[in-house]
């Protein structure tokens, strides 16, 4: 099943918050529309500030957008002017709703996945070896503290005719353990021969609860788990 499953859906609701987080009733559909929209809106505005994560909570009157970038003084600007810029755009795209953005700085871009496939998906579009792309980007992952990595290469590699696939490897990535905390990306390099997908798979280590829960509620869920198991017992 792990082999199967996208990593992140998979473990939803273990050690992985929703990047969603709002409760919808019945403008239910309409929300997941609106979100979509300001996601590619932003992928594309801010294509240069490596975006990782953009997440998106809801209050009745306010939207709050989160944007985890590696580079927040492209999306901040002089004195905060692109922020300002920003939030108007965002409120023509919500029907002028309240907007607020937030703007977290990733520390260690080399270990998030997205930004690595993005790396790489540059260096391939402007024809620089696929093989040494992608070994670059496994050194300095691990060179970072990661405990393993694995990319996926497919496509019509180097030019040649017929597509094929191949997949560099260095740790371990253990897909089937739900506490491993591994992250995922795929992303495409548009070249002169066609795209080339790139499937990216970090193992940064075990997580046991869930992180964006506070230390006594992880407890309480623990203590709920331990008594189910001596119940079935």
């Amino acid at each position: 099943m792990g082999q199967k499953v996208n990593p992140i859906s998979n473990r939803l609701g273990y050690i992985r918050g929703w990047d969603s987080n709002w409760f919808g009733g019945k403008n239910y559909a309409d929300n997941i529309v609106e979100d979509n929209k300001i996601r590619k809106y932003l992928n594309i505005r801010l294509a240069k500030a490596n975006i990782s994560r953009i997440i998106i909570e809801r209050t009745v009157k306010l939207i709050t957008v989160t944007i985890n970038t590696a580079r927040p003084g492209i999306i901040i600007g002089k004195g905060g002017k692109e922020v300002d810029k920003l939030k108007e755009e965002l409120k023509k795209i919500t029907s002028d709703k309240e907007v607020q953005v937030n703007i977290l700085e990733v520390k260690r871009p080399e270990l998030d996945a997205l930004i690595v496939g993005n790396t790489i998906a540059r260096q391939i579009e402007g024809r620089i070896a696929y093989r040494r792309a992608i070994k670059n980007a496994i050194s300095s992952t691990l060179r970072m503290g990661a405990l393993g990595i694995k990319v996926q290469a497919a496509g019509r590699l180097n030019g040649v005719e017929m597509a094929r696939t191949e997949t560099y490897k260095e740790g371990r990535t253990p897909l089937h353990t739900f506490r491993a905390n591994i992250d995922f990306a795929n992303v495409e390099a548009n070249t002169k021969v066609g795209k080339i997908g790139i499937k990216i798979w970090i193992f940064k280590g075990e997580v046991y609860g869930r992180p964006d829960l506070s230390p006594d509620v992880n407890k309480k869920i623990q203590q709920k788990k331990t008594t189910r198991r001596k119940k079935r017992n």
